[in-house]
């Protein structure tokens, strides 16, 4: 019928539900709740496919195919002093990482090596020491914390945390999960991410307890007790029968058409 307007293409929608606080400095504090909230759990070794373009649990990557990149040089400095710690019986390629685990990529960025195929840290499915990042395995015999000897990129998953500033100086924090998009254009080509996958959704608690020492690395004693002040109502189901809008890798999705 002329005149008539087409009717709006079919949009996809995953909405999700975000806090946001103030601080006693004025800093805007804005948290992903539907993520937080979440039962989210790294699944390494428990069927984490991993992030090649086709699915590779076999292989025990996870997400270290990749060289780590680091945040700046004391970044790079707190991992070589991690990486002195580390005794051969506890990392597979020991031998391998000869003088220095770092070495330069086609961009000049300074990354960790890569050997056989995956980060130099990783111990493979099978090794006495034990898979998975020998970083990580090591902290742990010690008794302290992994993210205290990994690299940030490394610790700080899943989780991203975004600062903008407006014109006025004003700051805003934002704290959500790490999206493909976060991984530049390759990101896209991974056949499977954690955070999209229903089945890293199986925690026995929510994200923001299994993650309590990441986040409060990341955003301070404050802005986590705020949130967890909060949450601690959110997560029980209110008078109103409202509870926190679960994360979209596990319900489905809403359209708009």
């Amino acid at each position: 019928m002329p005149g008539t307007p087409e009717p709006a293409p079919t949009v996809d929608l995953p909405p999700v539900e975000w806090v946001s606080f103030e601080d006693a400095e004025g800093d805007t504090w804005q948290f992903d709740v539907s993520f937080l909230a979440s039962r989210w759990t790294c699944i390494f070794g428990r069927g984490c496919q991993g992030v090649l373009d086709e699915p590779a649990a076999h292989l025990g990557h996870g997400c270290c195919t990749h060289g780590a990149h680091f945040t700046g040089p004391e970044d790079q400095a707190d991992l070589l002093a991690a990486a002195a710690r580390i005794r051969p019986s506890q990392w597979q390629f020991h031998a391998e990482a000869g003088d220095t685990p770092l070495t330069t990529d086609e961009d000049g960025a300074v990354v960790t090596k890569v050997v056989d195929g995956a980060c130099v840290f990783l111990n493979r499915p099978g090794f006495a020491g034990g898979a998975g990042c020998a970083l990580h395995i090591a902290a742990l015999e010690a008794g302290e914390r992994p993210l205290d000897w990994k690299p940030d990129v490394c610790w700080q998953l899943p989780l991203r945390l975004e600062e903008l500033t407006d014109s006025h100086g004003h700051r805003v924090f934002v704290l959500r999960e790490w999206k493909r998009r976060d991984w530049g254009e390759a990101g896209l080509d991974f056949h499977w991410w954690c955070t999209d996958a229903p089945d890293a959704f199986v925690g026995g608690e929510p994200a923001y307890v299994t993650l309590r020492d990441e986040i409060v690395e990341l955003v301070g004693e404050e802005p986590y007790r705020m949130l967890v002040a909060y949450l601690a109502d959110r997560t029980t189901v209110l008078p109103d029968g409202s509870v926190p809008l679960p994360h979209p890798a596990v319900r489905p999705r809403l359209k708009r058409g």
